[in-house]
């Protein structure tokens, strides 16, 4: 399919309704692919998203696998966000999909120590209505997982922290680690706090990650507004929000969604546009041309596709490094977890989901009182590879130390997803890595949560990088459109009481 030539001093050509083809490709489906594609459609181009895999949603989907208890339907693994994710939660209700991943009226995160004292495992980071920073005060002051010194400690480092810029270049290649060491934080408090929350959110630990996007997450999420904390999650299986939605979404803003549509080369015409050929079908043979293209892909596979001169030093890309994320599940016969979710200290388990509801368990008519708990492993280097026997052996009686009621209880399945590159590694120095939208080629722009969007690799970071790609080349079309995050800003959460 080709692009009919456009008229003089018009880049776009006819526009909707009067070409043969799309103005815009967008090479992935995931959320910043989808998101790009669905910004230039509001915006009033044609649009064509091409996704190699049979489904859209990147790596935040779902999949049906049988199971003795029935079928279940089930999340490659737990993702939430959190009420600063504003971009994220644009997405959500720009795909109708709002109600179906809530956010909690104020953060409150159970957090059961496995070697606690009785009386004192369970502790709780939540949050009151007061200011910034005493909504967490109360919190911090009778959390049971740290001595009185150390609290305090806690609490003088939050606020250097807060007079941190996440923006600064000169924080992203210190270690986040040192910096809390010089702020008087003992290893227990690392454990028990800065970990706690920034292995979840950064997918590294402390010695891994850079000083910039862990003053990011925490500055952002704790100490911006009162209610930029609370989590939020899928309340039903994340294929229905990141493709049947989303996809319904596409389709009702004119956008084409090629599914099974893997990209082989983007190259230039002898007239300027893109030529966009893909590995069968019908772009196999005559590729698809249009005056934008957005590369929504991973690193990797970007560096694969984008021409000479593209960017300076395209090489950096493959510098990104990965971080894999192991999600271990697990379905008991009865109920074991009274709580929608919990983490965990003293132990391997870092975060622990309920995920009956979601994945059909409860209306499987067999299933009588069974339980779905999903725990999520992130920056699981050392654990990615290891076979499910083993990890079955190491999962299973580190559950029943943190919750009684799963000593005795027969587990009915266990089985174990993994995502060896689920996000880019935050690695000290990563920043000047990540490239912006916009490369040196005109009409060609990058997507992903791997750019420089400031955040880390969140789903946030994914819809906020297709939304500036889609800035970026709709204004160097010269189109107007509505710009729902402005590129100087991080977006503003909402404040909750």
């Amino acid at each position: 399919m080709s692009l009919p030539g456009a008229p003089a001093g018009h880049p776009l050509g006819t526009g909707r309704g009067g070409r043969r083809g799309p103005v815009a490709v967008v090479v992935g489906g995931g959320l910043a692919g989808t998101t790009a594609a669905l910004a230039l459609a509001d915006a009033g181009l044609d649009v064509t998203l091409l996704e190699g895999r049979p489904r859209l949603g990147g790596l935040a989907f779902s999949f049906r696998r049988p199971s003795p208890v029935g079928e279940l339907t089930v999340d490659n693994g737990q993702h939430v966000y959190l009420r600063c994710c504003t971009a994220y939660q644009w997405f959500l209700d720009r795909v109708g999909a709002v109600g179906l991943a809530p956010v909690q009226g104020r953060l409150d995160v159970p957090v059961l120590d496995a070697g606690g004292r009785p009386g004192r495992r369970l502790g709780r980071l939540r949050r009151t209505a007061l200011p910034v920073p005493l909504h967490l005060a109360a919190s911090l002051a009778a959390y049971p997982h740290l001595s009185l010194a150390e609290r305090a400690q806690v609490g003088r480092a939050a606020l250097a922290l807060g007079r941190l810029d996440p923006a600064d270049p000169a924080l992203d290649g210190v270690d986040f680690a040192g910096w809390l060491r010089r702020h008087g934080q003992t290893p227990r408090a690392v454990e028990a706090l800065w970990d706690l929350v920034g292995v979840a959110t950064l997918n590294a630990t402390a010695r891994d990650a850079s000083l910039g996007l862990a003053a990011m997450v925490f500055k952002t999420g704790l100490l911006s507004h009162p209610g930029a904390a609370d989590i939020g999650w899928a309340r039903t299986p994340l294929g229905e929000l990141h493709h049947t939605l989303a996809r319904e979404a596409l389709e009702k803003a004119g956008v084409s969604c090629a599914l099974r549509t893997k990209v082989t080369a983007v190259t230039r015409t002898a007239e300027g546009r893109w030529a966009v050929r893909t590995a069968a079908g019908p772009h196999a043979a005559e590729p698809l041309e249009a005056a934008a293209v957005v590369l929504a892909v991973p690193q990797r596979e970007a560096h694969e596709l984008l021409p000479e001169g593209a960017l300076e030093d395209p090489d950096r890309l493959l510098r990104i490094g990965a971080a894999p994320i192991l999600n271990i599940h697990v379905v008991y016969d009865r109920k074991v977890m009274r709580r929608p979710f919990f983490a965990a200290i003293g132990s391997p388990v870092q975060w622990v989901f309920d995920r009956t509801d979601a994945s059909g368990l409860a209306r499987l008519p067999g299933a009588g009182d069974s339980q779905y708990l999903a725990l999520s492993q992130s920056a699981a280097h050392r654990e990615i590879d290891l076979p499910a026997g083993e990890l079955r052996a190491r999962y299973l009686p580190e559950l029943e130390r943190l919750l009684p009621a799963a000593r005795g209880a027969a587990v009915r399945d266990f089985f174990v997803t993994r995502e060896r590159t689920a996000t880019f590694a935050p690695t000290p120095g990563v920043g000047r890595l990540r490239p912006g939208a916009p490369t040196n080629a005109p009409g060609l722009y990058l997507a992903g949560a791997w750019t420089a969007t400031g955040w880390p690799a969140t789903m946030e970071g994914a819809v906020r990088s297709g939304l500036s790609a889609a800035r970026t080349a709709l204004t160097h079309l010269g189109r107007p459109h509505h710009d729902p995050f402005p590129a100087s800003g991080r977006g503003s959460p909402k404040e909750a009481a």
